[in-house]
């Protein structure tokens, strides 16, 4: 008898692990993005956390935050509009990394979004292949979080 019991719950586990779902898998992703940052339905996340994509090599895009689409520069903007020798100060806007194909939006004081409220937000990333450029051969991925 003890041994069916124990033959049981080894077979119940086996199940759990074949059919639970981590890692990508779990958080839906196109294959064109590589992470999102916060992750999909987090409950938990600060409210000066920063909205991340990383996207595959030879795309770009832009970040719609809870319906408000968040202007992009390039880190050559950002280095050419600062003289030389000075440090760049925080950008107020999502900044594309050409080289890591990644957007990045921090909210602070002075920019569109300066902190991230109490409650669910929804970010859509609106990506597409960087030699076709923003058209109808766009694509998005829409995720929500909760900030405490």
């Amino acid at each position: 008898m003890c041994s069916l019991v124990i033959a049981a719950g080894l077979v119940l586990v086996a199940l759990g692990v074949m059919r639970g779902i981590t890692g990508r898998a779990a958080e839906n992703l196109p294959t064109q993005i590589q992470n999102v940052e916060p992750v999909p339905n987090a409950s938990t996340v600060p409210n000066q956390s920063r909205i991340f994509v990383d996207l595959q090599a030879g795309y770009t895009g832009v970040l719609v935050v809870d319906g408000l689409e968040l202007k992009t520069v390039t880190q050559e903007d950002l280095q050419a509009s600062v003289p030389f020798g000075q440090q760049i100060a925080t950008p107020l806007t999502t900044v594309y990394e050409e080289g890591n194909a990644t957007l990045t939006f921090q909210p602070v004081k002075g920019a569109p979004i300066q902190s991230l409220v109490t409650g669910t937000h929804r970010v859509d990333v609106i990506y597409w292949k960087l030699i076709e450029g923003r058209g109808p051969a766009s694509r998005s991925f829409l995720w929500s979080f909760n900030v405490d």
